[in-house]
């Protein structure tokens, strides 16, 4: 594997084509900017004959003179060429139909017409001053002779670099690397692209690079249509620390970028995923936890902190009391041996009837066990909340927080909405909450079901969850937030006695 490993992110052009997704300009703009502060080669910042909006979004990017490459996707056509000219582009992901089946099937064109496009598309690309890197479209399905054919054609016509797609993913592992060494003979350098049909982007990837390719094409989150593409932050990570290849990459970033661009997507990000999901660092079982508690490399192969994520301990079925004694240390409070074993009973008890324990789960029974009658700092007085089909979504609060009353009124895209909209903004000055996570079930069938609702809070750099469970899905949700609320509050109490 060569040491330069270069890192082409298309997030903005095929992670936008994933189903349902459109990022607009303005985002666009936000996830370029956080793709240069990471550090990434090339941005590949969309395809500049899609429309007018697209050229602006790709034009606000380049004006934003950002250190990495910005690329445009065209296809071997003139007008393709001069839209993302105009648009001021460094290069262009010229791409080209190679195999018999996209030339027969979606060009209707012989394989010396689309020679010929090449060569015509490359010459003139070069002559108005641009970077091309020639691109392969169902390269792997694309005979080795045909494939260097249609390279070198393009190497003569001035191609800066070469890029082969599997574009459905059918390469494996052993076959990526032979296919990409026999490319890296070449005299230009080889990028890989690789889609993830059969979840085997990244090893694909990596073997290529193995083989000899100098550039990955990645996406953050993996995003991309149908199954997605090579995952950004997991094709880098595994060059850090499993090849001890240094990237240039700032590592730390990827936590918050990931969540940036799960954000702006709509795409959830699951919660298992490698490296930055909410799990790629929670730990649960007694028996792991406490060797994390001892020496975190017992089972985290590297640090959370290297890719700007977080630790945490979930209480569930398998918890050990090691873990619960950690989490009530958090909160400044101390328990006997006798107290703790009295509280990890209670919360196996909970785990054993099928409840996932919360933060707040936590401290009620801690509180009840030391006999200890916290106040709440928040309290609900009222709310009222109005929508409809003709009427914009709106609620209205009455709360006293520490004793002083506040109402406030906020608008959303329905009344729960609404309602935690209200009471984040009565409680702005006192303390800075985000909602990370709303999940809601029905414990009970029908139109009466009881709702159990689950949410989880950040404040700094500290996570909480708390649930309710009301007949009323809006009750539910308001008792659930304040009650994450009253614990960050008086967490935060106890940590300044």
């Amino acid at each position: 594997m060569l040491d330069n490993i270069k890192i082409f992110d298309t997030t903005l052009r095929d992670g936008e084509q994933t189903p349902g997704v459109l990022i607009t300009s303005n985002e666009k703009l936000k996830i370029a900017l956080k793709l240069d502060e990471l550090g990434v080669d090339v941005i590949e910042a969309g395809s500049a004959i899609t429309s007018k909006g697209e050229q602006k979004s790709i034009k606000t990017i380049t004006e934003n003179n950002l250190d990495a490459e910005i690329c445009s996707f065209a296809r071997p056509v003139k007008v393709d060429i001069d839209t993302a000219l105009n648009c001021d582009v460094d290069s262009i992901h010229l791409v080209i139909p190679s195999s018999d089946l996209h030339i027969q099937y979606k060009l209707r064109k012989t394989r010396e017409q689309v020679e010929q496009m090449t060569v015509n598309a490359t010459e003139y690309a070069k002559n108005h001053g641009l970077i091309v890197e020639l691109s392969t479209e169902d390269a792997t399905r694309t005979s080795m002779d045909d494939l260097k054919r249609l390279y070198n054609l393009g190497i003569e016509a001035g191609a800066d670099r070469l890029c082969a797609c599997d574009t459905v993913g059918l390469l494996t592992p052993e076959k990526s690397y032979d296919f990409y060494k026999e490319l890296a003979t070449l005299s230009r350098p080889v990028s890989v692209h690789c889609h993830d049909d059969f979840g085997l982007a990244v090893a694909n990837t990596l073997m290529a690079l193995n083989a000899g390719a100098q550039q990955a094409h990645v996406t953050i989150n993996g995003l991309g249509e149908r199954a997605g593409n090579a995952s950004c932050e997991e094709v880098v990570m595994a060059l850090e620390t499993l090849y001890h290849i240094d990237t240039g990459i700032n590592t730390k970033l990827f936590y918050e970028i990931s969540h940036l661009v799960e954000t702006i997507s709509g795409v959830t990000l699951q919660s298992n995923k490698a490296i930055v999901g909410e799990n790629a660092f929670a730990h649960e079982s007694g028996i792991h936890a406490d060797g994390v508690l001892k020496k975190s490399e017992t089972y985290e192969p590297i640090k959370p902190e290297i890719v700007g994520h977080r630790r945490r301990f979930v209480l569930g079925k398998h918890v050990g009391k090691h873990v619960i004694n950690e989490k009530i240390k958090e909160t400044n409070t101390q328990v006997t041996e006798d107290e703790l074993d009295r509280i990890f009973k209670r919360v196996k008890s909970l785990s054993d009837m099928g409840k996932t324990v919360t933060d707040v789960d936590l401290q009620a029974i801690t509180d009840d066990i030391l006999h200890i009658n916290p106040e709440d700092s928040l309290i609900l007085e009222e709310y009222t909340t109005v929508s409809g089909n003709k009427v914009t979504p709106t609620a209205s609060v009455k709360v006293n927080i520490n004793n002083k009353e506040k109402i406030e009124a906020g608008v959303g895209v329905g009344p729960v909405d609404a309602a935690i909209e209200a009471i984040q903004k009565s409680i702005k000055d006192t303390a800075d909450i985000t909602l990370e996570e709303y999940h809601v079930d029905a414990v009970t069938g029908g139109t009466d079901a009881l709702i159990d609702v689950l949410v989880k809070l950040k404040h700094e750099d500290k996570v909480i969850t708390a649930r309710s469970t009301e007949p009323d899905v809006i009750l539910a949700s308001v008792e659930a937030y304040l009650k994450g609320v009253n614990k960050i509050l008086t967490d935060d109490k106890k940590m300044r006695k």
